[in-house]
């Protein structure tokens, strides 16, 4: 089983290549994906921003994991905007 921290860092790392993900792209056509992305994002940092400190780390690594696969799997599919690099 996973500890706290290994998992956190999992998340953190799927966050960071998120974040990498939606930078590098020239243009955000892919409206649909994003605001999917964003939403699940948005959930799980919603549920860490929680004050009485109450969070569950199975839910974040859900939405994280979500908004990750979503991202790159349109990628995949070969729906990625191309950039100008």
């Amino acid at each position: 089983m996973k500890t706290k921290e290994t998992r956190l860092r999992r998340i953190q790392h799927l966050a960071h290549e998120i974040m990498d993900e939606m930078n590098f792209q020239e243009n955000h056509g892919q409206f649909e994906t994003i605001r999917s992305v964003i939403d699940n994002l948005s959930r799980a940092i919603g549920d860490l921003a929680d004050p009485l400190g109450e969070f569950s780390l199975d839910y974040i690594e859900e939405k994280v994991g979500k908004a990750h696969y979503q991202l790159f799997n349109e990628k995949k599919k070969g729906h990625r905007v191309p950039s100008n690099k």
